[in-house]
């Protein structure tokens, strides 16, 4: 089971997103809040969703526009964070105790989910969706 904390403004869609997460035998809801400052540590994987200007309208993950429930686990939040603090893949690496290929394995899992190409874009596109706070 996996467990999930979601993190959105609008009180509609957290209990649009908490409802459909516990239908489901696979997901269970930690924590529903409006911000991301006090995250269970249970907390798997965090799901950030913001409204779009058409609510009625999904929005479609494109490079560059913002996505309705980006979804980083735990760890690829975690190097999100120490790429934040501009820290290359081989002090990541030693950081985590993990080797640099996985760093590198979840920067490319990473730059997918967000739709980014590069590190930069990366943090950016993190601060703009509040997966990270500077």
């Amino acid at each position: 089971m996996t467990r999930v904390a979601i993190v959105s403004p609008s009180s509609r869609l957290r209990a649009s997103l908490a409802a459909a997460l516990r239908a489901s035998p696979s997901f269970e809801v930690v924590a529903v809040t409006a911000s991301d400052s006090n995250l269970p540590p249970s907390a798997e994987v965090v799901l950030v969703a913001h409204e779009t200007e058409d609510s009625l309208v999904p929005a479609e993950p494109t490079r560059g526009n913002a996505v309705v429930g980006t979804v980083l686990t735990k760890r690829e939040r975690e190097i999100l964070a120490l790429l934040a603090d501009g820290l290359a893949n081989k002090q990541i690496a030693a950081r985590l105790g993990i080797s640099k290929n996985t760093v590198k394995t979840h920067l490319e899992l990473m730059f997918d989910k967000l739709g980014v190409s590069s590190r930069a874009e990366a943090v950016a596109t993190g601060v703009r969706r509040g997966l990270l706070l500077l």
